[in-house]
């Protein structure tokens, strides 16, 4: 409370005492902050999820390989089949959120960082577009008239919606937890691509600035 004169000592009472909102000032004022610069929006928290989903193994699509291979290293390719071990070459499925934050707090996330950590992330989340996307098949011939819609199943419906309850709030809300979570398993030197279009270019940079850093 040092920080503050005796007025706005007054006038912080006077609003506490009214139970009305306390003007974004004082959280400046009261509170130290390293950020000089800050995106707010309706919704934005710090709480992040700590889940740990247990990743369970669908398909394969090649052959184990020793763990010592003896390829050649100049090959552009490796054709001697999948490696048994290790936390690369996997495909998983799911929402990103659970994934990442089960790399981030799971037991894979000592093995990612003793392998020098993620290089690279590249991500191409909706653009907030304010569409759910479907398909539309004509049935029989160019002339006919009928058109069959085929509404989206519930897998369909989660991959391909891209409208938000509270419009930007919640797009926002969803991207900066991600994003989050990325930078915690980012490596030092790695890099992070983001696709987006016009809609939330400006915002997804002001959010990439604070998360990452300029």
């Amino acid at each position: 409370m040092s920080k503050l004169s005796d007025k706005q000592k007054r006038e912080l009472i006077k609003y506490l005492k009214s139970d009305k909102p306390i003007p974004d000032k004082y959280r400046f004022l009261l509170f130290d902050s390293k950020q000089q610069v800050e995106l707010l929006w309706n919704g934005k928290s710090s709480h992040m999820t700590d889940v740990v989903l247990p990743f369970q193994t669908i398909e394969q699509i090649d052959e184990p390989r020793p763990e010592k291979s003896n390829y050649l290293m100049d090959a552009l390719f490796d054709n001697t089949g999948r490696q048994a071990k290790g936390w690369t070459n996997k495909l998983i499925w799911g929402n990103n959120k659970y994934i990442l934050s089960s790399l981030k707090n799971g037991p894979l996330r000592k093995e990612i960082e003793d392998n020098g950590g993620i290089k690279l992330i590249y991500i191409d989340p909706p653009f907030d577009v304010g569409a759910n996307f479907h398909l539309n098949i004509k049935m029989g011939g160019a002339e006919a008239k009928p058109i069959y819609e085929k509404s989206p199943n519930i897998l369909e419906e989660i991959a391909y919606r891209d409208t938000w309850g509270d419009g930007q709030n919640s797009y926002l809300s969803m991207m900066y937890e991600r994003l989050i979570l990325m930078r915690d398993l980012l490596s030092e030197d790695g890099s992070i691509y983001v696709h987006c279009d016009w809609r939330v270019n400006s915002l997804l940079r002001l959010a990439l600035d604070e998360v990452f850093g300029k």
